[in-house]
C-alpha cells in the first residue's frame, strides 16, 4: 500500500512537472497523426478498388481514357502509399530543434512532385475530354496512343525536373520541418521568384485548362439538353447529369488546391506563416482530392460500379465459393458469360474514335 502510494505520488509529480505548452503540442500532434492516418487509409483503399477495375476494359471507356485515369489513380495512390508514411516517419525521427537536412529536402521534393503530378494528370483528363466532345471525328487522329503516352509522360516527368532544386540541401531554396503540418516544407520566402514561378507553371495553367475545358463541356451539355427538351426527347430524370458530374469535379479541385496555393503565395510574399491549424489543413487538404477523385471520376459512374460488382463476385467465388453462394452471387459460368459480353462490347467500343471519358461521365443513371 505504501509503495503504491509512493508510485502515485511520483506520477503526479511527473505530470505536474510537464510543460503545459509541450503537453498541448503533444495532444495536437496526436490528433494530427490520427487524421493523417485515417485520410491515408481512405485514399489507399479507394484507389486500390479503382485499380482493380480499370486495369481491364470497362464498358463506355476508351483505351486512351483508361490510360489517363490510370495515371491519375497512380498519382492519387502516391498520397496514401508514399507521402503520408514518409512524412510520418520523418516527423518521428526528426527532432523539432534540428535544422534542415538532406532527408528533409528529399521529402519536400517528393511532396511537391506528387502534388504537381496530380494537378497535371487532372488537366490532361480535362483536355482529353474536351477533344472528345468538340472534335469527335478527329479524335483518333488527334489523340493517338503515342500522344496520349507523351501527355502522361509529361505529367510525370516535368514536375521532377521543375522541382529538382528543392531536393538539394545547398540549393536555391531552403526547406524546414513544420511542427504545424508535420511535413518538410520549402521556405518559399527564401526565393520569392522561384516560388511564384512554380504557381505560374503548375497551378495556374492546370486551373485554366480544367476550367475552360469543363466549362465548355458543361455548356455543350446544357445546349444539348435544351435542344432535346425542345423536341420533347429528354427524360426529366436526367436533366441535370452534367452538373452532377462536372460541377463537383471543379468544386473539389478548387476547394482542395486553392487554399494550399494561397498559403504558399502568402508565405513567399510576406515571409510569415499562417496559424498552426490553418497550415495543417491547407497542406493536407490537397491529399483529400485523391479520395474525392475516386468518387467523382469512378464511383459515380454506372459502368464502373457494374464492373466493380463483377470483380467482387469473381473474388468471392475464388476465395470462398460457399460464402458467395450464401450471399447469392452468380455462379462461375454466369459470371464468365457476363464478363464475356462486357469485354466484347468494350472491344467494339474501343475501336470507336468518338468515345472518351466525357461520354462515360455524362452517361449516368
Amino acid at each position: 500500500m505504501y509503495s503504491t502510494l509512493n508510485f502515485s505520488t511520483s506520477d503526479d509529480s511527473n505530470l505536474s512537472g510537464v510543460d503545459p505548452q509541450r503537453l498541448k503540442e503533444l495532444t495536437h500532434r496526436s490528433v494530427k497523426v490520427s487524421i493523417i492516418i485515417v485520410l491515408g487509409v481512405m485514399i489507399t483503399l479507394g484507389n486500390i478498388a479503382v485499380l482493380l477495375v480499370i486495369t481491364s476494359s470497362v464498358a463506355g471507356w476508351s483505351r486512351n481514357s483508361r490510360y489517363f485515369l490510370l495515371s491519375l489513380t497512380a498519382a492519387d495512390s502516391a498520397f496514401g502509399l508514399l507521402l503520408m508514411p514518409l512524412n510520418l516517419w520523418v516527423s518521428l525521427l526528426k527532432d523539432y530543434t534540428e535544422g534542415p537536412d538532406a532527408l528533409c529536402h528529399v521529402v519536400a521534393f517528393c511532396n511537391s512532385t506528387v502534388y504537381s503530378t496530380c494537378m497535371y494528370s487532372l488537366a490532361t483528363i480535362s483536355l482529353e475530354r474536351y477533344i472528345a466532345v468538340f472534335y469527335p471525328l478527329q479524335y483518333s487522329s488527334l489523340m493517338t496512343r503515342k500522344r496520349t503516352l507523351l501527355l502522361i509522360a509529361f505529367a510525370w516527368c516535368f514536375p521532377p525536373f521543375l522541382l529538382s532544386p528543392i531536393s538539394f540541401p545547398v540549393g536555391i531554396i531552403e526547406v524546414h520541418f513544420s511542427t504545424a503540418s508535420l511535413v518538410c516544407n520549402p521556405s518559399y520566402s527564401t526565393n520569392v521568384g522561384y516560388s511564384l514561378s512554380l504557381t505560374c507553371l503548375i497551378f495556374f495553367p492546370c486551373s485554366i485548362i480544367m476550367t475552360h475545358a469543363n466549362l465548355r463541356v458543361w455548356c455543350a451539355a446544357k445546349r444539348q439538353r435544351l435542344k432535346l427538351r425542345k423536341y420533347d426527347c429528354a427524360r426529366r430524370t436526367r436533366h441535370n447529369v452534367a452538373s452532377r458530374v462536372l460541377v463537383p469535379v471543379m468544386a473539389a479541385y478548387y476547394t482542395c488546391w486553392t487554399p494550399c496555393m494561397a498559403a504558399m503565395i502568402y508565405n513567399a510574399i510576406s515571409g510569415s506563416s499562417v496559424p498552426e491549424w490553418i497550415e495543417f489543413v491547407v497542406v493536407w487538404l490537397p491529399t483529400s482530392n485523391g479520395f474525392l477523385n475516386c468518387i467523382f471520376y469512378f464511383w459515380i459512374n454506372r459502368s464502373f460500379r457494374r464492373k466493380f460488382h463483377l470483380v467482387l463476385q469473381r473474388l468471392a467465388l475464388a476465395l470462398c465459393p460457399k460464402l458467395a453462394d450464401t450471399l447469392g452471387c452468380c455462379n462461375t459460368s454466369k459470371s464468365q458469360f457476363v464478363s464475356g459480353i462486357l469485354d466484347n462490347n468494350n472491344s467494339v467500343h474501343e475501336r470507336s474514335s468518338s468515345v472518351s471519358s466525357t461520354c462515360t461521365l455524362l452517361s449516368l443513371a
